[in-house]
């Protein structure tokens, strides 16, 4: 395919995977124009959450009839996942279009893989200048390819917990660090602080920004929801309160995030009404993130069981999963995968009163660790497995009625399983 070839030629215009820097792709999105100039952005950083919040404004603002630009990483299936312009996925010949406008333009010059798809993202969105543009930020954003904006309408700040740890120094793998390099160089318009893990987190991000001049606001001080009986919850702020329906996603993890969304929206001069906020949060499209698998191949095996799959694959995102799974009456079975850099132990640690635990090998990913080695670091664990495929493992799996099966992991295992389904 031209497509996967083109992918392939970008992925080696650079030795290195990530070379946390910003000057090679400042150079060339001065040679584009400095395209990134040219756009309203609202710039999404943080640990966990992200895509979440990002699934949440963008739906509310598609039902307030907003045109958006949307860039977001890792894809789960395909790239095209990452490039949303005007409401729509580019299909694979836009994209080929694109990519081969900005490479004769970068004229083989030493970039990364993610400079390259950034680039190419603020490229196409400086001909929707009217649009508003919802960017993830990716590693530790401070010397992340999308932090060169000079400007932008708001700054949310997701969950932050350690991650990705392997490309900090031994002696700096703390959440200080961590937080210090997503929050550091925040611009100044509005801050949105989501709920945090702890208190001491939320402080740290405080005294991190404290210098920054923007408008501030910060979860259960001026935003805050309560789950509320007969199907609702009830979102409050400086604006007022809204009965607000559940949404169409599950976790109380998602209320979090949909309340960070909502007060963004609402803190921006945008006509965004009530009514679009309702109807919004129960359309909201949020692949591999507690999505329940409804039909399709691995469905059928598991007949009239659940099937969730989530791509959660840190210790903050295993203890969100886990209080969701504790507020569920079954037996739960799961299936695991990971990649070979992430803590294991803690992430595996939260998993409590679980009826079975299988380790899987992550197809097509050489980073990944083996669900051989997975089985022996959870060797400690009762009734734990190990199948090769993840075909197998579900096969493996005696459900009785009304048990739940998880595939859970890793977003990479994710896009596997959705590919396979």
């Amino acid at each position: 395919m031209k497509l996967q070839k083109i992918l392939n030629h970008l992925q080696k215009l650079h030795p290195k995977e990530i070379d946390l820097s910003l000057h090679r792709i400042k150079d060339l999105c001065e040679k584009l124009g400095n395209p990134q100039d040219k756009i309203k952005a609202i710039s999404v950083v943080g640990t966990n959450g992200k895509q979440s919040t990002i699934n949440a404004i963008f739906s509310i603002l598609k039902e307030a009839k907003i045109s958006c630009n949307v860039y977001t990483s890792p894809h789960i299936q395909k790239i095209n996942e990452r490039f949303i312009f005007n409401n729509q996925k580019l299909n694979d010949g836009e994209l080929i279009d694109l990519f081969e406008e900005v490479e004769k333009i970068n004229d083989k010059n030493p970039l990364t893989f993610f400079e390259a798809l950034s680039a190419c993202y603020f490229y196409k969105a400086a001909k929707y200048p009217n649009n508003i543009n919802l960017i993830e930020a990716g590693l530790f954003h401070r010397f992340d390819a999308t932090n060169i904006l000079k400007k932008n309408l708001a700054s949310v700040v997701c969950s932050i917990s350690k991650d990705h740890l392997d490309w900090l120094p031994t002696d700096q793998q703390t959440i200080e660090k961590i937080i210090f390099e997503k929050t550091s160089s925040l611009l100044n318009s509005n801050i949105i602080v989501s709920k945090q893990n702890s208190r001491d987190t939320t402080d740290c991000i405080k005294k991190t920004i404290s210098k920054n001049s923007s408008n501030k606001l910060f979860f259960n001080e001026d935003f805050s929801f309560s789950k509320r009986e007969n199907g609702f919850f009830y979102y409050e702020d400086k604006y007022g309160g809204l009965k607000l329906p559940l949404p169409n996603i599950l976790g109380q993890f998602q209320l979090e995030n949909i309340s960070s969304a909502i007060a963004t929206i609402r803190l921006l001069d945008i006509d965004i009404k009530n009514e679009n906020i309702k109807k919004g949060i129960t359309k909201i499209d949020n692949m591999a993130r507690l999505q329940e698998i409804k039909s399709g191949k691995l469905k059928e095996l598991v007949k009239d069981n659940t099937l969730l799959l989530d791509g959660s694959h840190n210790e903050d995102g295993s203890r969100v999963l886990n209080e969701y799974l504790k507020t569920l009456d079954c037996n739960k079975h799961v299936i695991v995968g990971m990649m070979a850099n992430k803590d294991h132990k803690k992430y595996i640690s939260y998993f409590k009163d679980i009826s079975s635990l299988t380790t899987v090998d992550i197809p097509n990913q050489p980073n990944s660790i083996s669900g051989k080695k997975l089985k022996e670091i959870f060797k400690d664990l009762s009734n734990v497995e190990y199948k090769e495929s993840i075909e197998m493992a579900v096969k493996s799996i005696p459900l009785e009625k009304d048990d739940l099966l998880l595939i859970t992991g890793s977003l990479y295992l994710a896009g596997e399983v959705l590919n396979l389904n």
